[in-house]
This record gives structure tokens, C-alpha cells and sequence, in this order.
């Protein structure tokens, strides 16, 4: 019975990972299953006392003792990768943020799991496991082996209680996370498994028998499942929204392009005629400028048009996870000549770390560079203040940047306006700058406006999603 309770995780594990392929954490969770699956096992063969001899209960027992050893890197490695994939906010605790990055990552993930083949090794020796003996368990007639530990055999209890510091290390760093899905996860990943780790606790007692463990694993796996199972969901429907408004966008580009082409033929009707007109003996003065005009009016149409078919043209953009702070990083750096010269500051806020989003970096470079050259440009030169502020904030799903510069400010009628393709505030504008900016973060699935505008200098928000554990590009395979 107590093996075939192990058989439970494997299941689930194999279930899990034929639905949601790709992604670390279902690799992860993958792995933490099966070697649950072995912990099952391994405490399993010492009920077999009627059965097997104890040389091959013994041999048993041992070499399925890798279940509970190394689910302890497995444990580290699930929470790394939730740790150091999220965003997490910083304050004045660097001892907290110092916890992420000294503690949970791939230097001592390593050593974690040379740790844990050393223990795995001794206990093959009598050092670790000196043998087994027969008990019965305090409530039945049931008889079965229990291990008999060695000098060394603290060892293997020492690296199980390092199951508590490890979590406790993690419950300290839930706090900081910011997206809620993996927040919620890892807390109650973290709440189970102290409930699985109580019920372990009850099979280094030889008057509770194994038992303990057996309920331990079923309740364990089954929770954790279910836990991946939402986190994932929810995950999707996130994802499932950004592709819908992602259509919807494809079509309007799609419509707004088909209207173009319209008004290039109809307008090619109207010069045909126009010429025609033009060359009639009849006319009078009156009427060859009407016509003039007419002919003026229609180049300069062809021109708006074919201008409009060059801006939609570049509405191919290849989306994915990457990493938003250096985007701007890298904005700031190449627009460093340009404010130098009209002695700007710069000044770059940023409170997250690692901060990613679902984005395409070198189109969002440019959208950064446009805007802190519009800005640069709009700081006069009698201005005492001369600063643009580029600060970052997340708010669940999304990545907010408030871009806030010092200029002259834009004109309250105009703050919808001057995202519209030619409609520009300055005398030598080609109104293509902020409308290119709109389009990109569009078609990116964000958005930008103005918050706040007057003399004293200009507000814009930037709005993207952010984007966490899920592979996209993997989802979005499985899903076609």
C-alpha cells in the first residue's frame, strides 16, 4: 500500500508536465515529484520484513534514500528560479535583497547538491547506515525494519533540517515579490511543504512507524499540484488577454491598411480627372485655379498617404521576455550627446530587480531615445531646471514608467492629440516622434499618456506588461 501511495506523485508529475511543457518551474516540479515518489519508495521497502532478508531490504533502502536527499536541492532550486525571475521591490532592507542574491543562486545550488551527493555517499557506509533493526509499531501488531544510524549518520539529519532554514529564508522574501499569482504560490508552496516536513519528522520515531510520511506525501503532492495548476491557469488567461488585444490591434492595422490603399486609388481617379479638366479650352481663369488647387490638394494627399503606408509598414515586431531595465539603460546611453549638449540631467529611478517584460528591446530603445530627445528639446534654453526623471514602478501585471521632464509643457487641448501621425506643437516637427512611441508601445501590448503637463514640465506614463515564470513561446506551441 505504502508504495503504491508512491506511485501518486508520479502520476500527477507526468500529468502536469504533458500540459504545461516548457517552463522551468513544471521541470522543477517535475523533478520534486519523482524524487517524492522515491521517498515513498524508500520508506516503503521496510515493510517488506516478512518478505526480503535485511541485506536486501538494507541495499534497498539505501539506494532509494536519494529521494529525501535530494529533494532538498530540488526545494532550493523551485524557489530560485521563483526568486530570481520575478521582480521584487527594493527599500532600505539590502539585507533582505542581499538574502536573493548571495543566497539563492547557481554557485550554491551547486554546492547544495555536491553536499547532498556526499551524504547520499556515507550513507552507503556503516558510517552513515550501520543496519537495520525489526520494530513494531506502538498501535499494531505490525513489524518492520528501521535503520540503525552510524557515527555519521547526524549527517543526513542535519541535511534535512536545512528543509527550515531554506524555507524560512523564503517566507522572509515573499514579502518583497510583486507579481500576486507567484507570490501566492510560493507561499503556500512554502506552507505545505512545512506540513509534509511535520509529518517526516514522525519516521525518525520508530513508535509511529512510516505512516506518518505515507499521509505526508499524498497530501503534499496533491496540494502542490493543484497549486500549479491555478498558477498556471491564471498565467495563461494573462496571457490569452495580451493576445486578444494583440489581434485586435493586427486588424485594425490590417483595416487601417486596406483604407490607405483605397485613398491612393480613388485619389489617382481624382488627378486623372484633374488633368483632364485642365487641358479643356474652356476653362476659365476661375476654374483653372479650382483646378490648380484640386491637383495641389490631391499631391498633397498622395503624399499624406503614402506617408501613413511607411509608418504602417513597420508594425512587424517580434515579441519576448527580456530585460526592461537595461532597455532603458541602454536609451539613456545613446541620448547622452544630445542632452550634454543642451546641459540636461538624466536620472534614472529604478526599484525592481530583475525587472522583465514582454517586449521587443531594440524598437523600445527607441521609443526611450525619441522621448528623452522630444523632452530635451521642449527644456528652453532659459530654463534653470534642466532634468528628465525616468522612474519605474510595477503594479501587478503591469510595469508602469513615469517619464517626467522639466520643459515648457504640452497645451492641455493637445494631450491627445500629439500622439496622432503630423500633428506637432513645434514649428520644425514632423509629427511623427510621439506617434511612433504610441505605436510601438501599442503594438508591444502598453501604452503611454499624459499624466500631468504644464510650465513647469511634462508627466508621461508608460504602461507594459510585465511578464513572470511563464514560458510564452512554449505556450503559445502547445496551445496551436
Amino acid at each position: 500500500m505504502i508504495i503504491t501511495i508512491g506511485l501518486i506523485p508520479i502520476v500527477l508529475a507526468f500529468a502536469i508536465s504533458q500540459i504545461f511543457k516548457g517552463s522551468k518551474l513544471s521541470t522543477g516540479l517535475f523533478i520534486a515529484m519523482c524524487l517524492l515518489a522515491v521517498w515513498q519508495f524508500y520508506i516503503g521497502v521496510l515493510f517488506f520484513e516478512e518478505s526480503w532478508n535485511e541485506d536486501v531490504v538494507l541495499f534497498l533502502f539505501r539506494m532509494f534514500r536519494f529521494g529525501p536527499i535530494f529533494t532538498i536541492p530540488t526545494l532550493f532550486y523551485l524557489i530560485s528560479i521563483i526568486i530570481q525571475d520575478e521582480p521584487m521591490r527594493k527599500d532600505n532592507n539590502r539585507w533582505i535583497e542581499g538574502i536573493s542574491k548571495s543566497v539563492f543562486n547557481k554557485k550554491n545550488f551547486r554546492a547544495l547538491l555536491v553536499w547532498s551527493v556526499f551524504v547520499y555517499l556515507v550513507d552507503w557506509t556503516r558510517l552513515g547506515i550501520a543496519g537495520l533493526e525489526i520494530v513494531s509499531l506502538g498501535f499494531s501488531s505490525i513489524n518492520f525494519y528501521y535503520p540503525v544510524y552510524g557515527p555519521l549518520g547526524l549527517l543526513f539529519k542535519i541535511h534535512m533540517a536545512s528543509f527550515v532554514l531554506i524555507l524560512t529564508m523564503a517566507f522572509i522574501l515573499l514579502p518583497k515579490l510583486l507579481n500576486t499569482n507567484t507570490k501566492n504560490f510560493l507561499m503556500r508552496f512554502s506552507i505545505y511543504a512545512v506540513l509534509f516536513y511535520t509529518f517526516g519528522l514522525l519516521n525518525f520515531h520508530p513508535a509511529t512507524g512510516m505512516i506518518s510520511g505515507s499521509i505526508g506525501v499524498i497530501l503534499f503532492s496533491t496540494l502542490i499540484m493543484l497549486e500549479f495548476v491555478k498558477l498556471n491557469t491564471n498565467m495563461k488567461l494573462n496571457y490569452y488577454e495580451l493576445m486578444e488585444r494583440q489581434k485586435k490591434l493586427d486588424y485594425t492595422g490590417s483595416l487601417t491598411a486596406s483604407l490607405i490603399h483605397e485613398v491612393k486609388n480613388t485619389n489617382q481617379i481624382i488627378k486623372g480627372f484633374s488633368k483632364m479638366l485642365n487641358k479643356t479650352d474652356s476653362m476659365t481663369d476661375r476654374d483653372n485655379g479650382a483646378v490648380e488647387m484640386i491637383m495641389k490638394s490631391s499631391e498633397h494627399l498622395q503624399k499624406l498617404a503614402d506617408n501613413y503606408q511607411e509608418y504602417m509598414r513597420s508594425s512587424k515586431i517580434a515579441l519576448k521576455v527580456d530585460d526592461f531595465e537595461s532597455v532603458i539603460y541602454n536609451a539613456i546611453e545613446l541620448s547622452q550627446g544630445i542632452a550634454k549638449e543642451r546641459h540636461v540631467e538624466i536620472e534614472f529611478i529604478n526599484h525592481y530587480k530583475p525587472l522583465k517584460a514582454f517586449i521587443n528591446k531594440t524598437y523600445l530603445e527607441q521609443v526611450f531615445i525619441n522621448l528623452i530627445k522630444n523632452s530635451v528639446e521642449a527644456i528652453p534654453d532659459d530654463k534653470e531646471i534642466r532634468k528628465i526623471t525616468i522612474r519605474t514602478e510595477v503594479v501587478d501585471k503591469s510595469i508602469l514608467i513615469h517619464f517626467c521632464d522639466t520643459g515648457n509643457g504640452i497645451p492641455f487641448e493637445n494631450w491627445d492629440s500629439v500622439f496622432n501621425p503630423f500633428m506637432s506643437i513645434k514649428d520644425s516637427g514632423t509629427g511623427l516622434g510621439l506617434p511612433f512611441v504610441k505605436k510601438v508601445l501599442t503594438e508591444q501590448l502598453g501604452n503611454i499618456s499624459i499624466v500631468e503637463s504644464t510650465t513647469m514640465g511634462t508627466h508621461f506614463q508608460i504602461e507594459l506588461p510585465q511578464n513572470g515564470l511563464l514560458d510564452l513561446d512554449q505556450l503559445d506551441k502547445g496551445s496551436a
